[in-house]
């Protein structure tokens, strides 16, 4: 069971860029899934939040507003939408999947994580 993540790369700020998760071995149906970030010398931090039927999302104070999380249950694929990008949004994003079927902004409730895909943003 794996989660692939991809989509990153190098953006200007006020730049968009979009994160996508595949999973390979489960489709992750019934999981909430999530997006988190660490930067350099930080810790792991919560992003975004999708329940498992993609009705119910959550939000970190500081991507509101400029960050979209949708997922496709019959992919199994989630999605990071993320516009307007600021030099503070550089880290290496992870999605994660958890057996909390309506999400979860806590890191521990999270079993499967996907490998990083960083995201650069210059000012």
């Amino acid at each position: 069971v794996q989660l692939q993540a991809s989509g990153g790369g190098l953006v200007q700020a006020g730049g968009s860029l979009s994160l996508s998760c595949a999973p390979s071995g489960h489709t992750f149906s019934s999981y909430g899934m999530g997006w988190f970030r660490q930067a350099p010398g930080k810790e792991r931090q919560f992003v975004a939040g999708i329940s498992w039927n993609g009705l119910a999302t959550d939000y970190a104070d500081s991507v509101k507003g400029r960050f979209t999380i949708s997922r496709d249950r019959a992919k199994g694929t989630v999605y990071l939408q993320m516009n307007s990008l600021k030099p503070e949004d550089t880290a290496a994003y992870y999605c994660a999947a958890t057996l909390r079927g309506a999400g979860s902004s806590e890191l521990s409730d999270y079993r499967y994580w996907g490998q990083g895909t960083q995201v650069t943003v210059s000012s």
